[in-house]
């Protein structure tokens, strides 16, 4: 088989929906907009989330807490996760992402204390929980805050 002798499957190509090109067309006069009324206007409708004059959603549901839209948010990688690493090896963000423990470090990590830890390493992180930092230096390592 070659590329020319390629075809879609029967029947899932359906010919352009011509609007407004006719009566013949069976889609021509009013082109599927009805008669009248604010749809069958050009820039006709509404706004996004408008209900009629209706008090919307957005503003009947209460507002809670707060969203810090400049907040550089940490990843999170628990003691248990440095495990994969040698003895005396040096733990970076970079190193975390070689891993595979990290998918994605946009603005540093924090290293938290969740889990076991028997390897000494230096950990350079942006952050560390205090329970983590006592698991790594109990653990005969160093923490680094970068």
């Amino acid at each position: 088989m070659n590329l020319h002798e390629l075809s879609p499957a029967a029947g899932s190509n359906k010919p352009s929906y011509r609007k407004g090109r006719g009566a013949g067309s069976g889609n021509g006069k009013t082109a599927g907009r009805g008669h009248k009324g604010q749809w069958a206007r050009s820039g006709g409708g509404v706004r996004a989330g408008f209900e009629g004059g209706q008090m919307p959603l957005a503003r009947r549901l209460p507002k809670r807490g707060f969203n810090n839209i400049f907040a550089k948010r940490l990843e999170g990688v628990n003691v248990s996760s440095l495990e994969k690493f040698e003895d005396g090896a040096v733990v970076t963000a970079q190193a975390l992402l070689d891993k595979g423990v990290l998918s994605k470090c946009e603005y540093g990590v924090k290293i938290l204390g969740n889990g076991r830890l028997t390897k000494k390493l230096t950990v350079q992180a942006s952050a560390f929980s205090a329970s983590a930092k006592e698991k790594i230096e109990a653990a005969g390592g160093t923490v680094e805050v970068v």
